[in-house]
């Protein structure tokens, strides 16, 4: 296996790239992730458009840290606003946007207006407003509200229609009016039109064009029936046809509905805002007739979203919403992943890190992506580095899990060997593997074969070849591996990078404790800092709150492992600030100082204790926190915080 392996690592570059492990360029246009535009609450400083971000359309990021994206007091005549609905164009390239120009202390009749609003990178808006009772002084002075504002385009008219809820005070009751927009998107043509009314309040409508069965679909609330109903036409300004039973599924007061299609045009997205229980309601359904209940989102924090609405958007748009307003804290990935590995790279100047992609269950994720930083605070998504599903890697199926690198000068040129643990089908056991690339990003190559087995355990602990581990010995210059589930396996690597000296395989396993204090579980990792070698290890289950990480130290890397009794750990759980489970880690020195970071993951708070998703095991998120140490050498104690460490400051 070394001799083929260094025939490969022989061949020219570009036949690397050109190989079928080479992905093809990531498409800036692809559609990959959902907008979520909303408001946070009735306060007046929470009535302001805010940002959220998801892969899947159901499970979302707030961006900025929770904190509004538009200032309402630059855009609105009210100061405040509410309800937004986000609109991609004809064109593809240009969003409109509409909210309530409102501020909900004044009362529930106090608006008057809307604010339309234009961009064409998701970042910079151009705004109008319209003043109803200062715009329209006839027919519609006596407005006393203006609710819920969308727009549309209508196929037939060739114009985008916005349409709201209007109520005047000569009595009566909420209906549905709509106008349509100049072409510049900067103001409403003629007057109010009548386009629907359920017979009581009809607010908060949502319309969308259905390809299947060629017909405009109408969500709406009907306060007589305190739910989310439907009506259908075939063109917008025709009559609508109601259609009976309500949509949202729950008991709960709703409000605020917003459907989207699904990026892979499959099916369709339909939320509501459960706004008396705080927490919004996600819904699937295939045809617009049927709707299946997805989960309940908890809106807590500085994410509390109210009324609002989502779209798809590309790689391109994704990356620049992060680059934006994406570096404001824990955690510092996007989804859900876990086990996160972090290198420097001597070659590139950057910081990468590399995970087990959570949120599948089961832990039965097969890729690892890797995303690049330059500060450890924005961080870019390089794409997926490995499958273990496709002819990358030839001996594994699935459960890609616990990777980790190193770089390495071979013959004057930088080596990235890549060790990870996969299901191996043939002996129906996790084993660990490698691949080898150029560069940090790969592409890489795999091993024809694990390198580490059951076979390699050492002495008769049980447990699994995962969660492995590589360090060079700043010594000796010797390169080491380590791994272990229940048993802290360690040995040397030949020189290929590719295997282990058998005959150095060494049990490590620190004795002593329990699940609640030093207990080996899982996760070593070995760092090297004045003359102490430094192993850190994962207690209890990974889908406890109690997972943490304890420590302890030695004069060799192959142990054996001194716990100090009165300093062992590293990172726990905060229970106060909502982070749990702060486990599996690596740890990052700062090139040439004396300064640490801890990259750990912890459970999402919103899946601790919910196992309808498959518990908080698989639901993990990646964080990063400053690590120090005392005089003599002691780690101290880690805090796990929502911000993370300041950005570095890059050259």
């Amino acid at each position: 296996m070394a001799s083929a392996m260094a025939m490969l690592l022989a061949c020219p570059a570009s036949a690397q790239k050109n190989s079928k492990t080479q992905e093809a360029p990531k498409d800036p246009n692809e559609m990959v992730a959902y907008l979520f535009t909303y408001f946070n609450s009735n306060d007046p400083k929470d009535e302001q458009i805010c940002y959220a971000l998801s892969d899947d359309g159901y499970n979302f990021t707030p961006l900025n840290g929770g904190n509004p994206v538009i200032s309402s007091d630059t855009i609105a005549f009210t100061q405040c606003v509410r309800d937004p609905h986000i609109l991609r164009c004809e064109d593809g390239k240009t969003f409109y946007m509409v909210v309530t120009d409102m501020k909900s202390n004044l009362g529930w009749a106090s608006n008057r207006g809307m604010v339309l609003l234009k961009s064409t990178d998701l970042i910079n808006w151009k705004h109008s407003v319209i003043n109803f009772p200062t715009r329209y002084t006839d027919k519609w002075k006596n407005v006393t509200r203006v609710w819920a504002p969308e727009t549309i385009y209508d196929r037939k008219a060739g114009k985008y229609m916005v349409f709201y809820s209007l109520l005047t005070a000569d009595g009566g009751h909420d209906k549905i009016y709509y106008q349509y927009a100049n072409k510049d998107f900067t103001d409403l043509e003629g007057e109010p039109k009548y386009l629907f009314d359920a017979g009581s309040a009809t607010i908060d409508g949502d319309i969308v064009f259905n390809d299947a069965d060629k017909l405009y679909h109408l969500f709406y609330k009907q306060e007589g029936g305190r739910g989310i109903y439907q009506a259908t036409a075939s063109n917008l300004t025709d009559k609508w046809t109601k259609i009976d039973g309500n949509v949202e599924q729950t008991k709960e007061a709703v409000e605020g509905v917003g459907v989207c299609k699904t990026i892979d045009g499959k099916s369709w997205i339909v939320m509501y805002d459960c706004y008396a229980n705080g927490h919004y309601q996600f819904c699937k359904s295939n045809d617009l007739k049927k709707f299946e209940f997805v989960q309940n989102t908890a809106t807590k924090g500085k994410f509390t979203p109210r009324h609002g609405t989502i779209i798809p958007i590309t790689r391109a748009e994704k990356e620049r919403l992060l680059a934006e307003y994406g570096e404001k804290g824990n955690p510092i990935l996007p989804d859900f992943h876990a086990d996160p590995e972090v290198m420097y790279s001597n070659k590139t100047k950057k910081y990468y890190i590399y995970s087990t992609t959570d949120g599948v269950p089961g832990w039965g994720g097969y890729k690892f992506s890797v995303f690049s930083s330059s500060d450890l605070k924005t961080w870019k998504d390089e794409g997926v580095m490995l499958d273990v599903k496709s002819e990358q890697v030839k001996w594994a199926t699935g459960n890609a899990w616990a990777p980790c690198i190193i770089e390495r000068k071979v013959k004057g040129e930088y080596k990235y060997y890549f060790y990870f643990s996969a299901h191996n089908p043939k002996s129906n056991r996790k084993e660990i593997g490698v691949a080898v690339s150029d560069s940090p990003t790969g592409p890489f190559v795999a091993s024809e074969t694990s390198i580490v087995t059951d076979a390699d355990r050492p002495g008769k602990r049980g447990g699994q070849a995962i969660d492995v581990d590589v360090f060079q010995d700043p010594k000796s210059g010797k390169f080491y591996l380590y791994w272990g589930n229940g048993f802290m396996a360690g040995a040397e690597l030949n020189d290929d990078m590719m295997s282990i000296k058998k005959e150095t395989v060494t049990e490590m396993t620190p004795e002593g404790g329990n699940l609640q204090t030093w207990a080996f579980r899982e996760g070593a990792y070995v760092f090297f800092r004045k003359g102490t070698y430094y192993f850190m290890w994962s207690v209890d289950d990974t889908g406890s709150a109690n997972y943490h990480v304890c420590y302890g130290t030695s004069k060799s890397p192959l142990g054996p492992i001194s716990i100090d009794k009165d300093n062992y750990n590293v990172i726990k759980q905060d229970a106060s600030q909502k982070i749990y489970g702060t486990a599996h880690n690596s740890v990052l020195q700062i090139p040439g100082k004396d300064e640490w970071y801890i990259v750990y993951h912890r459970i999402n708070k919103d899946f601790m204790r919910d196992r309808r998703f498959g518990g908080p095991g698989v639901h993990r998120e990646v964080c990063i926190d400053k690590m120090t140490f005392d005089k003599k050498g002691n780690i101290i104690p880690v805090k796990p915080t929502v911000a993370g460490p300041a950005p570095l400051k890059v050259k």
